[in-house]
């Protein structure tokens, strides 16, 4: 059976990553190892100035379940590292998400954090996250494009270094038109840190905003998903910007 280490950024607690091992436990021998809290908008964040913790919840036949008082990508160290050490990993799954991933939310995303990291460490590794910011999302609708974009991945080569975004959308099953192969979207936050006061007195922020979509081209993300097609991604961690080079090369010495 493979072995599959499961993770996500919304926490143990999370309805999306219940969904997830649910839907993956037929898939092999299933390692989760989750954050205690929240934690969106962590992207690839680790922890470096305090312990990490972790605790074992479960342990049954071919399952088994850890707490982590860290990061995403923490998690995914730790299971890797510690859990899972001198052992062979099949397979790394993050969410799924409570919100959208696509275009540049993948920057920020703690649930592709964990899906890059895995993608570093040379496994195979999909992030999926549902529009849907409600902690009582209905995922029961896209469970089948999971298990089946699960059951693909399995069975095809993907390239080393590569991650798969998976975003979805909120709509019923049957109105979900399909899978594509999509493009990043170039599009963007506006952000507005609203003031308010404290009990005591003293100033704070709440971060909102608005998200913007500038060059949404029609093999895009978002285009699909407004399409109601179900949207994949290849990312990679390698962040070097080819086309810059040779206008740059004035630089060198």
């Amino acid at each position: 059976m493979l072995n599959i280490l499961i993770t996500n950024d919304d926490g143990i607690r999370a309805k999306g990553l219940r969904t997830l091992i649910e839907i993956a436990r037929p898939f092999g021998n299933i390692t989760v190892v989750a954050p205690q809290d929240p934690m969106s908008g962590m992207g690839h964040a680790i922890t470096v100035n305090r312990p990490l913790r972790m605790n074992l919840l479960k342990k049954e036949e071919n399952y088994q379940e850890y707490v982590c008082v860290g990061t995403p990508v923490d998690c995914v160290k730790m299971g890797l590292r510690v859990v899972l050490e001198n052992q062979s990993v099949d397979l790394i799954l993050s969410g799924i998400n409570h919100g959208s991933n696509a275009s540049t939310n993948v920057i920020y995303s703690g649930t592709m954090g964990a899906a890059i990291e895995g993608a570093m460490e040379g496994k195979k590794s999909v992030g999926f996250s549902l529009l849907d910011y409600h902690p009582d999302a209905d995922f029961s609708q896209a469970s089948d494009f999971i298990r089946k974009i699960i059951a693909d991945v399995i069975e095809t080569p993907i390239p080393r270094g590569v991650a798969l975004n998976v975003n979805i959308p909120k709509i019923k099953k049957e109105d979900i038109k399909g899978i594509k192969m999509c493009t990043q979207a170039d599009a963007y936050w506006i952000e507005e840190y609203i003031p308010r006061k404290d009990p005591w007195g003293g100033d704070y922020y709440w971060l909102a905003g608005d998200f913007l979509g500038e060059n949404v081209g029609q093999d895009s993300d978002i285009q699909a998903l407004k399409e109601n097609y179900i949207s994949i991604v290849p990312v990679q961690y390698d962040l070097t910007a080819f086309d810059a080079i040779e206008k740059l090369k004035h630089f060198n010495s």
